[in-house]
């Protein structure tokens, strides 16, 4: 019997996802040339055999103070466009893209992802994400400003407008008989006719369906309320858990709630996001990860602590006393639920609280040999915490190098990994079905 085998996938977040990481010596902090940088970071992730590439977005810049223009980086390329130029430059590793429901439409996301399905063959992704907060707004329409509650409405609503669009070509509606000028079987091509609060798309998209039928769907979050949002939707979950109780806990939760939708444990695969510091010796290893936690700074994140806490922070300093929470409805859940937990623990100030946060929370970190770090993953596949994990390299290309060239050799050397892809497809490589199409199954 085959042993259960690592699903792993990488972002690619140029210089890497440490606040400090641009400022060091073997960072690529600009590229000069990024067609040449990302395709090598590619093909270096394909020679890995990873499931696919994850390219996070927002639409706003990390800063909400004026030193953090000076002290982050700030640019970046949107993420669609680099994945299909590099879709190009590879041939088997899996694209994966965040786009948010929030702040486009879903006829040209379903557009943009089936085109990108088609240019890969097969290897297109979608990480769904709700844009949190008020900062995405301030470069939108005004008045678009859903709350928190609404936004996920709106979402789910949205999920199901684009999967629609990718089934209203059948598979068999192209028929190109030249012979008869019959290029489709118009019975196999539909119309969605939708109306909602949010919504008006009449389809059917003028792009065929994708060769998977639905690009990848990932989703991001461990609510109550997402769990339910994802046994529904998603075939992948990217989530944050440090400690394997917390985690085989969730796991647990999603799975068990997969039957009421028809669906089975294997069709949606958990994928925790994963740090690592690799080297040949554990010494070597926590060189690299103090090396690196000095880079950094906290005042310089202010952007990314007014994320997490859902807070504004553009006229306050970390050790200004907790504001209390704003008092409209729908806005701040998040703040006001920290704000509790503040009051209860004795925390007064902003810098407080992130501390407080930043301990309890993020994502597994591993550091030490390529063994030692191979234990502790063969231990959350094998023990129920995680079908596999998303590497967040903290410096690139460096930190790639350590898991292509240090780990990865070790996990196939257990069996645990991949020596080669065996598909064509993202789906085949995640041992993902094919969804039947909706409209043809009527």
């Amino acid at each position: 019997m085959k042993r259960k085998q690592l699903k792993l996938a990488t972002m690619l977040m140029s210089p890497g996802a440490s606040s400090g990481a641009w400022r060091h010596p073997m960072a690529e902090s600009h590229p000069q040339q990024p067609m040449a940088y990302y395709t090598e970071l590619a093909r270096k992730a394909e020679r890995g055999k990873l499931d696919y590439i994850f390219q996070a977005d927002q639409y706003r810049i990390s800063a909400t103070a004026p030193h953090e223009l000076e002290q982050r980086v700030n640019v970046g390329l949107e993420p669609m466009m680099l994945l299909a130029a590099l879709s190009a430059a590879t041939s088997r590793i899996g694209l994966a893209s965040t786009l948010s429901t929030t702040y486009s439409e879903p006829y040209h996301t379903a557009r943009m992802f089936a085109t990108l399905d088609h240019l890969s063959g097969g290897r297109a992704a979608w990480n769904v994400v709700t844009s949190r907060g008020e900062l995405e707004a301030d470069n939108f329409k005004n008045d678009h400003r859903p709350s928190e509650a609404e936004r996920h409405e709106q979402s789910d609503t949205y999920v199901e407008i684009v999967k629609s669009l990718w089934d209203s070509w059948e598979d068999e509606a192209i028929v190109y008989d030249k012979a008869t000028g019959r290029f489709a079987d118009k019975d196999k091509v539909h119309y969605l006719h939708h109306e909602s609060r949010w919504h008006s798309v009449k389809g059917p998209l003028n792009v065929a369906r994708p060769p998977q039928g639905h690009p990848v769907l990932i989703q991001a979050g461990a609510s109550d309320a997402f769990c339910e949002r994802a046994a529904r939707q998603a075939d992948v979950i990217f989530t944050m858990a440090k400690e394997l109780p917390a985690a085989q806990r969730l796991y647990s939760d999603v799975k068990q709630r997969l039957p009421r939708y028809g669906r089975r444990p294997e069709d949606l695969l958990v994928l925790p996001g994963l740090n690592l510091y690799a080297g040949a010796t554990a010494a070597e290893a926590r060189d690299k990860r103090d090396e690196l936690e000095q880079l950094g700074r906290v005042e310089a994140s202010l952007d990314g602590i007014a994320y997490w806490l859902d807070l504004d922070l553009a006229d306050r300093s970390l050790d200004d006393p907790l504001p209390e929470p704003p008092s409209e409805p729908g806005r701040g859940i998040r703040y006001r639920q920290l704000k509790q937990t503040a009051d209860q623990l004795g925390l007064t100030t902003i810098r407080q609280l992130y501390m407080h946060i930043r301990r309890q929370q993020g994502h597994l970190t591993l550091t030490g040999t390529p063994v030692q770090i191979a234990d502790e993953l063969e231990r959350w596949l094998r023990e129920g915490g995680a079908d596999g994990f998303t590497f967040i390299p903290h410096i690139l290309p460096c930190g790639l190098d350590d898991l292509v060239d240090l780990v990865i050799p070790e996990l196939q050397h257990r069996g645990i990994f991949r020596t080669d892809y065996e598909g064509s497809t993202l789906r085949e490589h995640l041992g993902l079905s094919r969804p039947m199409n909706r409209f043809a199954t009527r």
